[in-house]
C-alpha cells in the first residue's frame, strides 16, 4: 500500500487579492503614491523626487512581509512589547506566592488565560463532575480529556491510513454539529532525568543473578532506556456560544444546561477516539485540568504530584495551578517557574506530508526537556466550507485572468494554486469537509540551561520537512498555544467570508 502524501496545506487563510496585497495594504500603498503621482502631474520633478525619498520607505514597511508580517506591523508589536515591559504589564506573580489570602477554587492565571473560567458541570454518568472551559473572549465552551495512547511510531503505514481516514471521519462528524466544530489535540512529553527509574531498579534489584545477565540489562538500559521517553495526550472540544444558547435554555439554562448540551455530543465522540488508538478516554475535573496547567508551566512538579497519588480526577487546587513568578517574556523566550520555553508556529511544506510525520518535533534528545506539540482543527460547516472554497477558486482565477490580459507571465506557483482551488471545490461538492487547522510547539528546559541549543536542536529536527516559525514576540502567547490543554490556538475570522 502506497503512501498517502496531504498537499495543498500551506494555503493561508487571508491571501491578498491584488499581488498579494490585502485591501489595507493596498489603500495605503495607494495613498502613500499619490504625492509621487500628483507631483509628476504638476511637471514638479523636484517634489516628486522629495516625495519619492519618503513615500518610497514608508511603500517598503507597508507590502515587504518580515518573517510572516509586514514591516510596519512588527515595527507596532514592537512598541507595543515595549510599552508592556516598561509598565510592568507582561510580569506574573500569583496571588499564592506573594502571600495573600487566596480561595483554593478561584483560578490566578497569567496573560491569555485571565480571560478563562472553569465551572464544574454536573456529574457525568459515573465519571463525577467534568470542568468546562469557558472562553470569555471568544465566546465558547468546552471539555478536556487525557487520553492513553500508545502512539504511532510503531505502525505500519496501512495502520496509519486507517487511522489517519478515522480522524478524517471525526473531524468530518465536528462539521455537520453545530455544538461543537473545534478540536486541539495536545502531545506533551514528560521530562525525566532517570533518577526515578534508578531508584526504582536499586529498590528491586535481584543481587543472586549471574554477571552476564547483570550486564546485558544495564546495557540495555544505556540503549534503550536512553531512547525512551513518557508523553501526556490531551483532547479538547469547543463549540461556540451561539450555538450552545438555546439547547443549553431547553435543558435548564446556565453552566448546567450548557454542560448537559455537551455531555450528550463527548458521550458520542469517545468511540470515535477510541478508534483512533486511545485505550483509555479520562474527562478532567476541576482539579484534573488544574494539573495539566499546573505541570505544563512547571514540568519538575509533574513527580512531586505522581509520588503524592494525585490523578485525572485528584488534581490540584485552582490557587495554584499557574506559574508562581514569571518575569516579562524576552522577545524571544518565556519564562516560568524555574523553566525556559521557547514556541513555534509550524508552518506545512508546499510538497505535501504524510501522516506521523510530525512525530519528529517529539524527540527528546537530552534528559530533562520537555517538548509539546499541538495541533488545532476546526471543521467547518458544509455552507461555509462551499463558501471558502467558491472565494479561493474565484479569487485564483481573477488573479490568472489578470496577469494574462496584462501580459505578464503566469508562474508555477499561480497554476498550481488555481488548479488546487479547483480540485478542493470539487472535493467539497462530493461531500468532502473543509478544515482550518493550525500547529504549534515548543521545548522547554530549566532555566540555567542554554535554551537557544535545544530550540536550534528541535528546528534540526524538522529541517527539510517543515519551516518552524518563532513566534517572536508573543512567547507567552505561543506557550499557552503549544502546551496547556485549554483550546486555545485558532483565531476567530472576520471579515473573510469564512
Amino acid at each position: 500500500m502506497s503512501t498517502r502524501v496531504y498537499t495543498g496545506l500551506a494555503r493561508r487563510e487571508r491571501a491578498g487579492w491584488l499581488l498579494g496585497l490585502r485591501p489595507g495594504q493596498a489603500v495605503a500603498t495607494v495613498g502613500l503614491g499619490l504625492p509621487v503621482v500628483v507631483a509628476l502631474s504638476n511637471g514638479d520633478l523636484a517634489s516628486a523626487l522629495l516625495a519619492v525619498l519618503w513615500c518610497g520607505p514608508a511603500i517598503a514597511l507597508v507590502i515587504i512581509p518580515v518573517r510572516g508580517r509586514p514591516a510596519v506591523q512588527w515595527l507596532a508589536h514592537v512598541l507595543l512589547f515595549q510599552v508592556g515591559v516598561a509598565f510592568g504589564w507582561s510580569r506574573w506573580q500569583s496571588r499564592a506566592a506573594a502571600g495573600h489570602a487566596v480561595d483554593p477554587s478561584e483560578p490566578d492565571l497569567p496573560g491569555t488565560l485571565a480571560r478563562l473560567r472553569f465551572p464544574d458541570g454536573p456529574p457525568m454518568r459515573d465519571l463525577g463532575r467534568i470542568c468546562l472551559i469557558h472562553d470569555t473572549a471568544d465566546g465558547r465552551w468546552g471539555a478536556t480529556a487525557k487520553l492513553s495512547h500508545t502512539g504511532v511510531g510503531m505502525l505500519s503505514d496501512a495502520q496509519c491510513q486507517r487511522l489517519a481516514d478515522r480522524l478524517g471521519g471525526l473531524l468530518g462528524t465536528l462539521a455537520n454539529r453545530e455544538l461543537i466544530d473545534r478540536m486541539s489535540l495536545l502531545v506533551r512529553t514528560v521530562p525525566d532525568t532517570g533518577a526515578e527509574y534508578a531508584a526504582w531498579c536499586a529498590s528491586h534489584e535481584v543481587r543472586d543473578v549471574p554477571t552476564v545477565a547483570r550486564r546485558a540489562a544495564r546495557e540495555l538500559d544505556r540503549t534503550v532506556g536512553a531512547g525512551s521517553v513518557r508523553h501526556e495526550v490531551f483532547v479538547t472540544f469547543t463549540g461556540p456560544e451561539h450555538a450552545l444558547r438555546r439547547p443549553a435554555a431547553a435543558a435548564g439554562g446556565g453552566v448546567d444546561g450548557r454542560a448537559m448540551v455537551l455531555y450528550r455530543v463527548l458521550d458520542g465522540l469517545e468511540d470515535k477516539l477510541r478508534g483512533l488508538g486511545a485505550q483509555r478516554v479520562t474527562w478532567l475535573s476541576g482539579g484534573g485540568l488544574a494539573e495539566a496547567i499546573r505541570t505544563g508551566f512547571s514540568p519538575a512538579s509533574a513527580a512531586v504530584l505522581a509520588a503524592r497519588g494525585h490523578g485525572a480526577r485528584a488534581g490540584v487546587p485552582w490557587a495554584v495551578a499557574g506559574p508562581g513568578r514569571a518575569p516579562s517574556p524576552t522577545a524571544r523566550v518565556y519564562r516560568h517557574d524555574g523553566f525556559a520555553t521557547v514556541s513555534y508556529a509550524v508552518l506545512m511544506p508546499e510538497t505535501g506530508t504524510v501522516f506521523g510525520s510530525l512525530g519528529g518535533l517529539l524527540a527528546v534528545r537530552t534528559a530533562g526537556e520537555r517538548r509539546s506539540l499541538a495541533l488545532h482543527y476546526e471543521a467547518l460547516s458544509p455552507r461555509r466550507a462551499r463558501g471558502a472554497v467558491r472565494a479561493g477558486r474565484f479569487r485564483a482565477g481573477v488573479m490568472t485572468d489578470w496577469k494574462r490580459s496584462k501580459g505578464f507571465t503566469t508562474t508555477a506557483t499561480d497554476t498550481r494554486a488555481a488548479s488546487g482551488a479547483r480540485a478542493q471545490e470539487r472535493a467539497v461538492a462530493a461531500g468532502h469537509g473543509l478544515v482550518r487547522f493550525a500547529v504549534a510547539a515548543a521545548v522547554s528546559v530549566p532555566e540555567e540551561w542554554n535554551v537557544e541549543d535545544h530550540a536550534a536542536r528541535m528546528e534540526n529536527d524538522i529541517a527539510g520537512r517543515f519551516e518552524l516559525l518563532r513566534m517572536d514576540l508573543a512567547q507567552d502567547s505561543g506557550f499557552v498555544t503549544a502546551v496547556l490543554p485549554v483550546g486555545i490556538g485558532l483565531p476567530k475570522l472576520r471579515g473573510s467570508g469564512l
